[in-house]
């Protein structure tokens, strides 16, 4: 686990190849730097954040760390130019994009000095992250919580095709919570792990202890990908959920289930508590989180499952 010659390692400066995905409303300094200190790549979620909360994140992840942190930045929400202006100014040295073209930022965070990796959801767009230069590739398949791909490809399709096409360090991402997961996609090409759903019912996450319980209770079958229409999510089947489903019912409308979904939705569920109004964003996973663990006492079964998972002989 703990090899030097790994590429994801050796280009963020990390002990461990296990990034931690940077998820609206969970990921703040108290999480992002607990798994940087734990010898992994803590992310701060800028997603959540009007940007002088994201400058106050990264100031306060700087006093709680001494190890390399980035900052995870969807494309799709606005703030944008002000957000990489405050990345820049405050000295993060690593970012992760996602849901845009990877084109529109790398060549200038690259120029200032910064690693950067882009998060996709198939094989094509691995190729666009290629030609832009990123200096990592997340291939996210479609068990992830959260922003999704349209397509639907598991990870572990996803994973061995990504890799046979590009030769960029490739991290793996959806559908991830266990060691022997890790070691599972690993042994299909990927260089390393992003973990969110196990990460999200942590002691650290700065979501509401109501979703954190949640999260333990959800079984197979209780998360969906809906609102293709907009941008691709998987949630968990709640009232809010249901509401969704009678829009369908009733023609796909986009503009509707724009209205219905409103800026607050995400806050409203993982943030503030609120489990049957609320949009609640976790992976398929899930069903294997049993318990709100400590970031320390995550990193350690990953490590230990990871490490007694046999090669199985046939």
């Amino acid at each position: 686990m703990n090899n030097p010659k790994n590429p994801i390692t050796q280009l963020f400066g990390i002990r461990y190849p296990i990034i931690q995905g940077g998820m609206i409303w969970h990921s703040g300094w108290r999480l992002a730097s607990a798994v940087s200190n734990c010898g992994g790549l803590g992310l701060l979620g800028a997603g959540s954040m009007y940007p002088d909360i994201l400058r106050e994140n990264i100031q306060k992840c700087k006093k709680a760390t001494d190890k390399p942190f980035g900052v995870n930045v969807p494309m799709l929400y606005p703030n944008l130019e002000e957000i990489i202006q405050i990345i820049l100014e405050e000295g993060v040295k690593i970012v992760f994009t996602s849901a845009g073209n990877p084109k529109t930022y790398t060549e200038t965070l690259k120029k200032e000095g910064l690693k950067v990796a882009h998060a996709v959801s198939s094989t094509k767009f691995a190729l666009k992250c290629e030609e832009a230069g990123v200096d990592a590739i997340v291939a996210e398949g479609f068990e992830a919580g959260g922003h999704n791909g349209r397509d639907e490809t598991t990870t572990l399709c996803l994973i061995p095709n990504v890799r046979r096409n590009v030769s960029t360090p490739l991290i793996a991402a959806g559908g991830i919570a266990t060691g022997a997961q890790m070691k599972a996609v690993m042994m299909l090409g990927a260089d390393a792990v992003q973990i969110g759903s196990r990460f999200a019912a942590t002691d650290e996450a700065s979501a509401h202890d109501n979703w954190k319980q949640k999260i333990t209770e959800i079984g197979e079958g209780d998360t969906f990908l809906t609102l293709k229409e907009l941008a691709p999510v998987r949630l968990v089947k709640n009232q809010f959920f249901s509401e969704l489903e009678e829009i369908y019912n009733s023609g796909r409308n986009a503009e509707i289930l724009r209205e219905k979904l409103g800026r607050a939705r995400a806050k409203r569920g993982m943030f503030e508590g609120d489990l049957e109004n609320g949009e609640l964003e976790i992976g398929q996973v899930s069903a294997l989180i049993d318990e709100i663990l400590p970031v320390e006492k995550v990193f350690e079964n990953l490590l230990r499952e990871f490490r007694e998972t046999e090669d199985i002989s046939i």
